[in-house]
């Protein structure tokens, strides 16, 4: 008896695991960031090669672009804040968030940019 318990949970599991797999909600938002790019060719160009490879992955704590919740509380800060931020660093971002060569103007598109994913 003991031994047709554990093969038929051996069973249900091994089953179990046949399924489709369902995206967790994290999952989910990095798919639809990685969707996102600038209109404009530029600020294109810049985010392709300097944000994008970390705001589109959860795990790097970076808020994701087009996120608007994780985006609110740091827009809420003021874009003074965020540029500060940007241009110096923060917590896991580096100095200049990788683009030495971006302006400040340029800082701030990609930041309304990823904020609002438009």
């Amino acid at each position: 008896m003991k031994i047709e318990k554990i093969s038929a949970l051996l069973i249900v599991i091994t089953l179990s695991a046949c399924g489709e797999q369902v995206a967790g909600p994290g999952a989910v938002a990095e798919t639809a960031s990685r969707q996102l790019h600038p209109g404009d060719q530029t600020i294109a160009e810049i985010y392709n090669r300097s944000c994008r490879s970390c705001h589109t992955v959860a795990a790097t704590g970076a808020p994701l672009t087009g996120d608007i919740a994780a985006w609110r509380p740091r827009l809420d800060k003021g874009m003074s804040t965020l540029l500060d931020n940007v241009i110096n660093g923060f917590a896991g971002m580096p100095p200049l968030g990788l683009c030495m060569d971006c302006d400040v103007e340029q800082f701030e598109a990609l930041i309304q940019f990823m904020a609002a994913g438009e």
